[in-house]
């Protein structure tokens, strides 16, 4: 697709040699999930591509995005109790449609190991889409509190407690070659549908009536940011940290150790530049496309990490679109009364911010499509269909099958 390559030939033989290599460190996942999820994917028809399961469950959260979107486009319906408010039912879908794609997000590599399609490509396709998926989800549940309890420039800084998380633990795989699996993700799942149905059931309203003299935002806030640093950060530190000490790992030296976290600060720095310092208080414009850019350029930062560390390959130190960022952001708050010219219309901050919207959404696409299309033709697969089996004959003449 317009002749760009994004794997060389060290990727390639990097993802040859890889092999699968994962620890699931959440109690619920061990010891509930994952035997709902044996009993499910029996279901499963054989001849459904794995990778067919990823991408159905990615799409449920990308319609659950829309419908919300089109019913409370702004997250101010929760603050007018008077005014047109979001039909329950759309609640109710949006929570059966994420526990579901929690569950194909649980059954694809089982599906992959029971039909012996399992491949570098089912994992990076599944990681990948969950990138993007770390968008979608938490913006769900920022219609349930309205940008009055929540304001943006805190759905801000929740959104990069989201990115981080999800993050850290790829950063953590490429340095020590183990995918711990995270322990608060399960609960988050449970957390985020039960929430969504309660507010399809009983109504959106219970999550903007104070609890003792507090807001609901308050507490998930605090939950939110003390479940990182409580169940995830300081694990992720001991387990490099071990691997280093039992020569376990990649053995990187510290600045190399370091260099995944390069792009997400600097994206970071920009992003809350941009936030703080718009002329026009972009993040009250639009919070929703604002947080569109920023979810997919750590998506395309994380899906770029991801492919280094199943290949063992060097990571980027920086990504391309950061620079676009960059010169976005500037030309949006310089301070133009400086040199006694007007500071820029609303318009064209919101033009500029669409358009970023536009071009990372079409670079994103063509990278993530290039990858999975390039490693389709290495591996002598389809990404979507599963190869017949065809029958041939053994040594004696007898018929037996073979992919």
């Amino acid at each position: 697709m317009w002749k760009i390559k994004y794997l060389n030939k060290d990727h390639l033989e990097g993802f040859d040699r890889y092999k699968y290599n994962c620890v699931d460190t959440s109690w619920l996942s061990k010891h509930v999930m994952h035997k709902f999820w044996d009993f499910i994917v029996k279901f499963v028809p054989v001849n459904i591509a794995p990778n067919l399961i990823t991408f159905s469950g990615f799409m449920l959260t990308v319609f659950n995005y829309i419908l919300i979107a089109f019913y409370d486009y702004y997250f101010r319906v929760a603050n007018d109790p008077f005014g047109e408010q979001i039909p329950r039912w759309v609640f109710i879908v949006a929570g059966i449609n994420v526990f579901v794609a929690y569950t194909l997000d649980g059954i694809d590599g089982k599906h992959a190991r029971r039909t012996g399609t399992s491949s570098p490509l089912g994992e990076l396709f599944d990681h990948g889409l969950d990138s993007y998926s770390s968008i979608f989800i938490m913006i769900y549940l920022f219609s349930l509190f309205g940008s009055h309890d929540l304001p943006q420039m805190r759905m801000h800084f929740i959104t990069y407690c989201v990115y981080l998380n999800f993050y850290l633990t790829h950063f953590e795989k490429y340095n020590t070659g183990v995918l711990f699996l995270p322990y608060a993700y399960d609960y988050v799942m449970w957390s985020c549908s039960i929430t969504l149905l309660v507010a399809g059931f009983f109504g959106p309203q219970l999550f903007t009536t104070p609890i003792f003299g507090i807001k609901p935002t308050v507490y998930v806030e605090f939950i939110m940011y003390i479940a990182g640093i409580v169940t995830s950060h300081p694990v992720i530190a001991w387990n490099i940290y071990k691997s280093y000490r039992d020569k376990t790992g990649k053995m990187r030296p510290l600045v190399e150790a370091f260099r995944p976290l390069y792009p997400v600060a600097g994206l970071f720095v920009i992003s809350t530049l941009w936030v703080v310092f718009s002329p026009n208080e972009i993040m009250k414009v639009d919070p929703r496309m604002f947080i569109m850019v920023t979810g997919t350029i750590f998506s395309n930062i994380s899906c770029r990490l991801i492919v280094a560390q199943m290949s063992d390959t060097r990571t980027d130190g920086w990504n391309l679109q950061l620079w676009g960022y960059l010169f976005a952001t500037f030309i949006c708050i310089f301070p133009y009364e400086c040199i006694e010219m007007p500071r820029l219309p609303q318009h064209c901050e919101y033009g500029i911010l669409l358009t970023l919207v536009v071009v990372f959404s079409v670079q994103h696409f063509h990278y993530g499509y290039g990858v999975v299309t390039e490693m389709c033709q290495h591996f002598g697969i389809k990404c979507f269909t599963i190869k017949p089996k065809v029958p041939t004959k053994n040594g004696n003449g007898e018929a037996v099958h073979s992919v």
